[in-house]
């Protein structure tokens, strides 16, 4: 790809945006390889190409700018397109996690307003059987082989031209919806315009010191906030991202593609950490080129931490944020994860999430909104520019979670004397297993429609593969009876099989207080008595 008067063509998008960042690495680092995924690679010259051709191919259909684009897939090159089409042709990318179950899909698709699905291979027989369901959508666009209904992904791009769009797109133009909970478990869309995810980009590249021969093994679903904002970070600054395609994590296969792909960077929660440490043969592989392991999404056992640091050095680097407010808040960098030859009481930062992001203010306050001093649990709050836009389609929610300005993250936690900061729990009761973040009233409500339930709490409770695991804590209705598999098995078949209880306990009944409310702190309480996580 080439340019006569390359300096004005490099100001053809505006800045601040992603399509200037998409042109500009196509020009500047044309042959230089941009994804890779599996055998295929892409430089930056041919993904600008194929963003071209898929806008053209949009537009062609009759999708504007400003319309959601629905993208349910496991990670692959097509994704990375789908995303750099909305990035340059002004749409709103719509990421849905495959692992949901079709009522839960329904709803977050007609939820999402999108009217155009990209569907992955192993997701056609799912959108087949939810077709009848799905009104908005007027394109069905797979990611494999045309069929009923259904285009042709790569018989789209051959038919439309590679030349650059006649669109352009603002700072504060609509770009993604990433999905949270609230407190109902009922699926929330943090909207963020392109200066928004500018601005955490930006302070991702700065906080992770990224340079240009940077090149990250991609792990985490592209569905997931962090996952795709901090994928972004390594393509704005002319990096190579490795995709791996598998539905699943294989602890094996992602260290043999560091070793093999020279990786300078890898983004994992702490589930991916603790698969790699039980590999009985993880020495054979040879991560000597791995900079930094980032770790966020979920807390990280200490132990588990230490573990890492002794086996392959002070490369991680933590991260905290969450769907609403970035998500890069705070992070703990490597040098102040280099205490392990320091005293205890330097070590005890490792248990933080370090300080607040250049950029982004961090309070902790109380009920009614004041701030705490050191060593005061209360709720963590963030004010930066890169936070959410609004709650997709949810007015009176946006007022109540960003409040002056400040995002109401639910999480508890307290600060130092330093500014360090640690997370001590979730207001809302959420738990996060393998990365995920799972809401405990979404599996009580399914438990209770079971003939057998009479009342039922749920909790996250130790494990020291998922870090946490979903537990149920279950009192039966009198003169019936159930076994724990029955319960788990009728949870699998209404949800995503990773919110399903991996536990059940039954007792006779649930603590409370005089209103009545269920006391899930006492039944944490066993449970988390001696770790180094408060309750």
């Amino acid at each position: 790809m080439s340019e006569k008067y390359l300096l004005k063509a490099l100001s053809r998008y505006r800045v601040g945006t992603y399509a200037d960042i998409v042109y500009r690495n196509a020009l500047l680092y044309s042959n230089d390889e941009a994804f890779k995924c599996g055998s295929e690679t892409l430089t930056f010259a041919e993904y600008n190409t194929k963003v071209n051709q898929l806008i053209h191919a949009l537009f062609s259909m009759g999708v504007s700018k400003g319309d959601v684009l629905g993208i349910l897939s496991w990670n692959c090159l097509e994704y990375a397109v789908v995303y750099g089409a909305a990035m340059k042709g002004g749409f709103i990318a719509s990421p849905f996690n495959p692992r949901l179950k079709e009522d839960e899909l329904d709803y977050i698709i007609n939820y999402s307003e999108a009217n155009t699905l990209f569907i992955g291979p192993e997701l056609l027989d799912r959108v087949d059987s939810l077709e009848s369901r799905l009104s908005r959508i007027k394109n069905f666009i797979s990611f494999k082989d045309a069929g009923p209904d259904r285009i042709a992904y790569r018989d789209l791009l051959d038919a439309h031209p590679e030349k650059e769009p006649d669109v352009q797109v603002e700072e504060e133009d609509p770009l993604f919806i990433f999905y949270t909970s609230g407190t109902t478990g009922v699926p929330r869309g943090a909207l963020y315009t392109h200066y928004r995810s500018m601005d955490d980009t930006r302070r991702c590249v700065i906080s992770l010191s990224l340079e240009h021969e940077v090149r990250q093994i991609q792990v985490m679903p592209l569905f997931h906030v962090g996952g795709t904002k901090n994928f972004w970070a390594y393509f704005f600054i002319g990096g190579s991202n490795v995709i791996m395609p598998q539905t699943s994590f294989d602890p094996a296969a992602t260290l043999k593609a560091i070793q093999d792909e020279k990786a300078t960077d890898i983004h994992i929660v702490p589930t991916h950490l603790a698969a790699f440490l039980n590999l009985p043969d993880a020495n054979q592989y040879d991560l000597s080129g791995l900079k930094r392991m980032f770790y966020a999404a979920s807390p990280m056992p200490l132990e588990l931490l230490k573990q890492g640091m002794e086996k392959w050095g002070p490369i991680f680097v933590q991260g905290y944020g969450s769907s609403e407010d970035g998500p890069n808040v705070c992070t703990l960098s490597r040098q102040q994860h280099n205490v392990l030859d320091r005293t205890p009481q330097e070590q005890r930062h490792l248990s933080s999430a370090g300080f607040p992001h250049i950029g982004v203010h961090v309070r902790i306050v109380d009920d009614d909104g004041d701030d705490l001093e050191p060593g005061d649990v209360g709720e963590i709050i963030v004010k930066s520019k890169g936070i959410m836009q609004e709650l997709w389609r949810k007015p009176d929610e946006t007022r109540n979670t960003v409040v002056d300005g400040w995002v109401h993250t639910g999480d508890m936690g307290r600060y130092d004397e330093q500014g360090y900061i640690y997370i001590e729990d979730r207001k809302k009761d959420m738990i996060i297993s393998g990365g995920e973040n799972i809401f405990p009233r979404e599996i009580e409500e399914i438990l209770y429609q079971h003939a057998a339930v009479a009342e039922a709490a749920v909790i996250g409770i130790p494990d020291p593969y998922w870090v946490e695991k979903v537990h149920a804590v279950v009192v039966l209705k009198e003169r019936t009876s159930t076994k724990a598999e029955e319960l788990v098995a009728f949870c699998k078949d209404r949800l995503a099989g990773y919110k399903a209880p991996k536990s059940v306990e039954f007792i006779d009944t649930l603590p409370k207080n005089p209103a009545g409310k269920i006391l899930k702190r006492q039944l944490r309480e066993k449970y988390w008595e001696g770790t180094d996580r408060k309750i």
